[in-house]
Protein backbone atom coordinates (compact mmCIF):
# COMPACT_ATOMS: atom_id res chain seq x y z
CA UNK A 1 0.00 0.00 0.00
CA UNK A 2 1.77 3.50 -1.09
CA UNK A 3 1.72 6.16 1.18
CA UNK A 4 -0.87 7.95 -0.68
CA UNK A 5 -3.35 5.23 -0.47
CA UNK A 6 -2.57 4.99 3.50
CA UNK A 7 -3.57 9.06 3.79
CA UNK A 8 -6.63 8.17 1.85
CA UNK A 9 -8.09 5.40 4.44
CA UNK A 10 -7.26 7.83 6.99
CA UNK A 11 -8.67 10.43 5.50
CA UNK A 12 -12.29 8.53 4.82
CA UNK A 13 -12.00 7.46 8.36
CA UNK A 14 -12.09 11.21 9.36
CA UNK A 15 -14.56 12.13 6.24
CA UNK A 16 -17.81 12.08 8.19
CA UNK A 17 -16.56 14.42 11.01
CA UNK A 18 -14.73 16.64 8.98
CA UNK A 19 -18.20 17.21 6.90
CA UNK A 20 -19.95 17.94 10.52
CA UNK A 21 -17.27 20.15 10.98
CA UNK A 22 -17.92 22.29 7.67
CA UNK A 23 -21.48 21.62 7.67
CA UNK A 24 -22.15 23.32 11.09
CA UNK A 25 -20.20 26.42 10.18
CA UNK A 26 -21.21 26.88 6.24
CA UNK A 27 -24.89 25.60 6.85
CA UNK A 28 -24.89 24.13 3.30
CA UNK A 29 -24.61 20.61 2.37
CA UNK A 30 -23.46 21.47 -1.17
CA UNK A 31 -20.34 24.15 0.23
CA UNK A 32 -19.68 21.80 3.28
CA UNK A 33 -19.12 18.66 0.67
CA UNK A 34 -16.97 20.80 -1.73
CA UNK A 35 -14.76 22.15 1.41
CA UNK A 36 -14.07 19.02 2.34
CA UNK A 37 -13.08 17.92 -1.25
CA UNK A 38 -10.79 20.58 -1.13
CA UNK A 39 -9.27 19.59 2.24
CA UNK A 40 -8.54 16.13 0.36
CA UNK A 41 -6.39 17.82 -2.73
CA UNK A 42 -4.61 19.97 0.21
CA UNK A 43 -3.97 17.51 2.45
CA UNK A 44 -2.97 14.79 -0.29
CA UNK A 45 -0.70 17.52 -2.25
CA UNK A 46 1.11 17.90 1.32
CA UNK A 47 0.98 14.21 2.63
CA UNK A 48 1.55 13.20 6.08
CA UNK A 49 5.24 12.39 6.80
CA UNK A 50 5.50 15.45 9.65
CA UNK A 51 2.12 15.04 11.03
CA UNK A 52 1.65 14.06 14.32
CA UNK A 53 -2.16 14.33 14.76
CA UNK A 54 -4.04 13.39 11.73
CA UNK A 55 -7.20 14.28 13.46
CA UNK A 56 -6.32 17.67 14.61
CA UNK A 57 -4.40 18.49 11.34
CA UNK A 58 -6.97 17.75 9.27
CA UNK A 59 -9.62 19.82 11.75
CA UNK A 60 -7.26 22.52 11.00
CA UNK A 61 -7.32 22.27 7.05
CA UNK A 62 -11.01 22.09 7.15
CA UNK A 63 -11.33 25.46 9.01
CA UNK A 64 -9.20 26.93 7.13
CA UNK A 65 -11.41 26.00 4.42
CA UNK A 66 -14.64 27.44 5.85
CA UNK A 67 -13.45 30.39 6.83
CA UNK A 68 -11.80 31.39 3.64
CA UNK A 69 -16.06 30.69 2.07
CA UNK A 70 -17.14 32.62 5.12
CA UNK A 71 -14.94 35.69 4.47
CA UNK A 72 -15.56 35.16 0.41
CA UNK A 73 -19.77 35.24 1.40
CA UNK A 74 -18.46 38.55 4.04
CA UNK A 75 -16.59 40.05 1.24
CA UNK A 76 -20.29 39.66 -0.77
CA UNK A 77 -22.43 41.08 1.64
CA UNK A 78 -23.96 37.79 2.68
CA UNK A 79 -23.11 38.09 6.46
CA UNK A 80 -20.78 40.54 9.07
CA UNK A 81 -17.59 41.32 7.92
CA UNK A 82 -16.85 42.08 11.60
CA UNK A 83 -14.78 40.06 13.10
CA UNK A 84 -14.84 41.47 16.49
CA UNK A 85 -18.40 40.41 17.23
CA UNK A 86 -19.61 43.89 17.66
CA UNK A 87 -21.21 45.20 21.15
CA UNK A 88 -24.42 43.64 22.66
CA UNK A 89 -27.86 44.94 21.85
CA UNK A 90 -29.14 46.27 25.16
CA UNK A 91 -32.95 47.22 25.04
CA UNK A 92 -35.44 47.96 27.76
CA UNK A 93 -36.60 44.95 29.69
CA UNK A 94 -40.95 44.38 28.90
CA UNK A 95 -42.46 45.23 31.51
CA UNK A 96 -45.40 43.00 30.89
CA UNK A 97 -46.12 39.65 29.05
CA UNK A 98 -46.72 39.84 25.49
CA UNK A 99 -48.69 36.50 24.85
CA UNK A 100 -48.75 36.91 21.24
CA UNK A 101 -45.00 37.79 20.64
CA UNK A 102 -44.52 34.71 22.71
CA UNK A 103 -46.46 32.75 20.47
CA UNK A 104 -44.04 33.96 17.51
CA UNK A 105 -41.34 33.31 19.49
CA UNK A 106 -41.97 29.72 20.00
CA UNK A 107 -43.22 28.96 16.43
CA UNK A 108 -39.95 30.57 15.32
CA UNK A 109 -37.17 29.34 17.21
CA UNK A 110 -35.33 27.04 14.56
CA UNK A 111 -35.72 29.89 12.31
CA UNK A 112 -34.47 31.95 14.88
CA UNK A 113 -31.22 30.25 15.68
CA UNK A 114 -30.17 29.70 12.26
CA UNK A 115 -31.18 33.36 11.64
CA UNK A 116 -28.55 34.04 14.39
CA UNK A 117 -25.96 31.58 13.15
CA UNK A 118 -26.04 33.86 9.98
CA UNK A 119 -25.67 36.97 11.03
CA UNK A 120 -22.23 35.70 13.40
CA UNK A 121 -18.83 37.18 11.62
CA UNK A 122 -16.81 34.74 9.91
CA UNK A 123 -13.93 34.68 13.40
CA UNK A 124 -17.37 33.93 15.49
CA UNK A 125 -18.28 31.34 13.56
CA UNK A 126 -15.23 29.29 13.85
CA UNK A 127 -14.69 29.81 17.27
CA UNK A 128 -18.05 28.76 18.47
CA UNK A 129 -18.42 25.92 16.69
CA UNK A 130 -14.94 24.63 16.97
CA UNK A 131 -15.08 25.08 20.48
CA UNK A 132 -18.63 24.23 21.43
CA UNK A 133 -19.26 21.56 19.02
CA UNK A 134 -16.14 19.75 18.38
CA UNK A 135 -14.17 20.63 21.64
CA UNK A 136 -11.16 21.95 19.81
CA UNK A 137 -9.29 24.07 22.29
CA UNK A 138 -9.03 27.76 22.07
CA UNK A 139 -4.88 27.36 21.29
CA UNK A 140 -5.48 25.83 18.48
CA UNK A 141 -7.94 28.21 16.81
CA UNK A 142 -6.16 30.80 18.03
CA UNK A 143 -3.38 29.70 15.72
CA UNK A 144 -6.10 29.01 13.25
CA UNK A 145 -7.56 32.64 13.27
CA UNK A 146 -4.09 34.64 14.25
CA UNK A 147 -5.85 35.69 17.43
CA UNK A 148 -4.46 35.18 21.11
CA UNK A 149 -6.70 32.70 22.83
CA UNK A 150 -8.37 35.24 25.23
CA UNK A 151 -9.29 37.09 21.56
CA UNK A 152 -10.86 33.94 20.36
CA UNK A 153 -12.74 33.41 23.64
CA UNK A 154 -14.15 36.59 23.29
CA UNK A 155 -15.45 35.35 20.23
CA UNK A 156 -16.74 32.16 21.25
CA UNK A 157 -18.49 33.79 24.20
CA UNK A 158 -20.26 36.12 22.18
CA UNK A 159 -21.51 34.04 19.34
CA UNK A 160 -22.79 31.32 22.39
CA UNK A 161 -24.41 34.56 23.66
CA UNK A 162 -26.46 35.24 20.78
CA UNK A 163 -27.43 31.53 19.94
CA UNK A 164 -28.35 31.13 23.66
CA UNK A 165 -30.59 34.20 23.57
CA UNK A 166 -32.25 32.97 20.32
CA UNK A 167 -32.61 29.69 21.90
CA UNK A 168 -34.16 30.64 25.09
CA UNK A 169 -36.71 33.37 23.33
CA UNK A 170 -39.15 30.71 22.58
CA UNK A 171 -39.22 28.12 24.69
CA UNK A 172 -38.30 30.84 28.35
CA UNK A 173 -38.67 34.70 28.20
CA UNK A 174 -36.26 36.65 30.09
CA UNK A 175 -38.62 37.59 33.02
CA UNK A 176 -38.78 34.21 34.31
CA UNK A 177 -35.33 34.16 34.62
CA UNK A 178 -35.41 37.55 35.98
CA UNK A 179 -35.64 36.60 39.70
CA UNK A 180 -32.70 34.74 39.45
CA UNK A 181 -30.41 37.67 38.81
CA UNK A 182 -32.28 39.69 41.71
CA UNK A 183 -31.57 37.11 43.66
CA UNK A 184 -27.87 37.06 42.58
CA UNK A 185 -27.43 40.58 43.57
CA UNK A 186 -29.21 40.78 46.48
CA UNK A 187 -26.99 38.02 48.19
CA UNK A 188 -23.94 40.43 46.92
CA UNK A 189 -25.45 43.08 48.52
CA UNK A 190 -25.89 40.73 51.66
CA UNK A 191 -22.42 39.29 51.81
CA UNK A 192 -24.07 36.20 51.75
CA UNK A 193 -21.32 34.13 49.75
CA UNK A 194 -23.05 30.55 50.44
CA UNK A 195 -26.34 31.83 48.73
CA UNK A 196 -23.89 33.14 45.73
CA UNK A 197 -22.56 29.81 45.23
CA UNK A 198 -26.03 28.48 45.17
CA UNK A 199 -26.90 30.23 42.62
CA UNK A 200 -23.70 29.86 40.13
CA UNK A 201 -23.63 26.67 38.35
CA UNK A 202 -19.80 24.51 39.26
CA UNK A 203 -18.42 25.96 36.13
CA UNK A 204 -19.81 29.29 35.77
CA UNK A 205 -17.44 31.82 33.96
CA UNK A 206 -17.61 35.45 34.18
CA UNK A 207 -16.05 37.47 31.45
CA UNK A 208 -15.22 40.78 32.00
CA UNK A 209 -14.87 42.97 29.35
CA UNK A 210 -12.75 46.35 29.40
CA UNK A 211 -12.18 47.89 25.64
CA UNK A 212 -9.24 48.11 24.21
CA UNK A 213 -8.28 44.14 24.46
CA UNK A 214 -8.38 44.18 28.35
CA UNK A 215 -10.22 41.04 28.92
CA UNK A 216 -10.24 38.74 32.46
CA UNK A 217 -11.96 35.37 32.66
CA UNK A 218 -12.95 34.14 36.51
CA UNK A 219 -14.29 30.28 36.23
CA UNK A 220 -15.70 28.51 38.83
CA UNK A 221 -18.95 29.50 41.54
CA UNK A 222 -16.33 30.12 44.34
CA UNK A 223 -14.65 32.53 42.54
CA UNK A 224 -17.10 34.15 40.90
CA UNK A 225 -19.05 34.49 44.37
CA UNK A 226 -15.56 35.89 45.88
CA UNK A 227 -15.23 38.44 42.94
CA UNK A 228 -19.35 39.20 43.41
CA UNK A 229 -19.15 40.10 46.91
CA UNK A 230 -15.81 42.04 46.23
CA UNK A 231 -16.75 44.80 44.30
CA UNK A 232 -20.65 44.95 45.14
CA UNK A 233 -21.69 48.74 45.34
CA UNK A 234 -24.67 48.81 48.46
CA UNK A 235 -26.45 51.90 46.77
CA UNK A 236 -25.72 50.85 43.33
CA UNK A 237 -29.19 51.42 40.81
CA UNK A 238 -29.76 48.51 38.84
CA UNK A 239 -31.87 48.90 35.91
CA UNK A 240 -33.27 45.86 34.38
CA UNK A 241 -32.70 45.15 30.52
CA UNK A 242 -32.03 42.73 28.07
CA UNK A 243 -28.71 42.03 26.39
CA UNK A 244 -28.60 40.08 22.82
CA UNK A 245 -31.87 38.56 24.85
CA UNK A 246 -30.49 37.79 28.12
CA UNK A 247 -31.34 39.20 31.37
CA UNK A 248 -29.38 42.32 32.22
CA UNK A 249 -28.59 45.08 34.57
CA UNK A 250 -27.04 48.28 33.79
CA UNK A 251 -25.63 49.13 37.11
CA UNK A 252 -25.79 53.23 37.67
CA UNK A 253 -23.67 54.71 40.02
CA UNK A 254 -24.14 58.42 40.89
CA UNK A 255 -26.73 58.38 38.10
CA UNK A 256 -24.08 57.29 36.04
CA UNK A 257 -23.27 53.97 34.03
CA UNK A 258 -20.59 52.16 35.39
CA UNK A 259 -21.17 48.69 34.17
CA UNK A 260 -23.62 46.59 32.00
CA UNK A 261 -23.55 42.89 32.53
CA UNK A 262 -25.66 40.07 30.68
CA UNK A 263 -26.40 36.65 32.97
CA UNK A 264 -26.84 33.14 31.07
CA UNK A 265 -29.04 31.53 33.46
CA UNK A 266 -29.47 28.03 32.95
CA UNK A 267 -32.52 26.80 35.22
CA UNK A 268 -32.21 28.12 38.59
CA UNK A 269 -28.68 28.96 38.10
CA UNK A 270 -26.19 31.52 36.36
CA UNK A 271 -23.87 29.47 33.82
CA UNK A 272 -22.64 32.74 32.42
CA UNK A 273 -22.21 36.34 33.12
CA UNK A 274 -20.82 38.80 30.53
CA UNK A 275 -19.42 42.30 32.22
CA UNK A 276 -18.48 45.12 30.56
CA UNK A 277 -16.77 47.47 33.17
CA UNK A 278 -15.22 51.08 33.08
CA UNK A 279 -16.39 54.38 32.00
CA UNK A 280 -14.72 53.92 28.38
CA UNK A 281 -15.86 50.84 27.63
CA UNK A 282 -19.17 51.29 28.90
CA UNK A 283 -19.36 54.77 27.03
CA UNK A 284 -18.81 52.47 23.68
CA UNK A 285 -22.18 50.72 24.65
CA UNK A 286 -25.25 51.88 23.43
CA UNK A 287 -27.93 52.13 26.43
CA UNK A 288 -31.84 52.48 26.42
CA UNK A 289 -32.99 55.75 27.62
CA UNK A 290 -35.49 55.86 30.40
Amino acid sequence: MTDQDSLALLFEQHRPRLRRIAERMLGSASESDDAVQDVWLRASAAGVDDVQNIGGWLTTITSRACLNILRARAARGEIPLDDDGGDPVVEPEPRTPDPLTQAQREDAISAALTAVHERLSPAERVAFVLHDSFDVPFEQIAELLERSPEAVRQLASRARRRMRSADVAGTRPARERRPVVDAFFAAARAGDFDRLVALLSPEVELRIDQGLSATSLVRGSASVASRALMFAIPDAVLDPVLIDGLPGVVVLVGGRAASVMAFDVDGDRIAAIDAFAGPARVAELTLPTR
